[in-house]
């Protein structure tokens, strides 16, 4: 069975870049994505760039849904850009904190994304499909596994329908994190988020940064073939696929793609996958 897909963009600085990605889209289109979701900046850093990539995949003709963070963010600011998105045609957001810009001090009037989720509610009803992110490594910032989990029950609890994950390369970190939920009485979708392996350097800075675990195995391969291109994107194609057919087997509810504004490595996967 084929299951639902979709695919991660983030904001272009420049015209080329644009362009650029609005050729990438297309040829994601291709594979009937479900919906299309668009990142947003530290801070909200990108907030006209991120609903301009909304309002034009929507003119393409696919379902978009616009990242949305509340670190620095009023009330007030929040209800007139879920306005802005309302106009739109906008129907699902991705609820996130967020990422402090450098140099900024804890501001703004919602301290966690179940703040913002609450909120959203409060302000829109089911005006909007609220996904929220998960973390099946444990957040890097989280006091323990079980305050994650927790932070995670309090975005269910007030009011996310689906959540999507940080990646991983661990498929039993992906269904352990499913079952503690389960135990928790929390039954939203939790749809995995792959990242196709393309580079080892991005890989590792990306991880570092986010906290997802590299396994040592992948580590040490992807260290084996020092600059050699083309073994690091067949060994990757090799890894993210078996990832996808295990998560696949095993019952995930759909793939959400870390494009990375790139199309081969994802679509490559995806024809492996058949």
């Amino acid at each position: 069975m084929r299951l639902p897909l979709s695919f991660e963009f983030f904001p272009t600085k420049t015209p080329e870049g644009a362009v650029k990605l609005r050729a990438v889209r297309q040829q994601l289109y291709a594979r009937k994505p479900e919906f299309c979701s668009v990142t947003y900046g530290a801070g909200g850093s990108t907030h006209q760039g991120t609903f301009g990539a909304v309002q034009e995949i929507l003119s393409e003709g696919v379902d978009a849904a616009s990242h949305f963070s509340c670190i620095g963010a009023t009330r007030a600011t929040v209800r007139e850009q879920l306005a802005e998105l309302k106009a739109m045609g906008v129907k699902r957001l991705v609820a996130l904190r967020g990422d402090l810009p450098s140099g900024y001090g804890i501001g703004g009037e919602f301290l966690y994304a179940s703040d913002l989720v609450a909120f959203i509610r409060e302000e829109t009803g089911r005006d909007f499909h609220i996904e929220v992110a998960c973390y099946p490594e444990v957040h890097p910032q989280a006091r323990s596994p079980e305050a994650d989990l927790q932070a995670f029950a309090a975005k269910v609890k007030a009011g996310a329908d689906s959540a999507i994950t940080q990646y991983f390369f661990s498929p039993e970190a992906y269904f352990r994190f499913v079952d503690d939920t389960r135990k928790l009485g929390l039954d939203v979708p939790i749809v995995p988020g792959i990242m196709p392996i393309t580079s080892s350097t991005q890989l590792m800075r990306f991880s570092d940064a986010c906290g997802a675990e590299i396994p040592r195995w992948i580590r040490l391969r992807l260290q084996g073939f020092g600059d050699d291109t083309a073994s690091i994107k067949a060994f990757g194609l090799d890894v993210v696929t078996d990832l996808c057919a295990r998560l696949q087997g095993g019952g995930a509810p759909a793939l959400h793609f870390y494009t990375m504004n790139q199309s081969v490595a994802t679509l490559a996967v995806l024809e492996r996958l058949g």
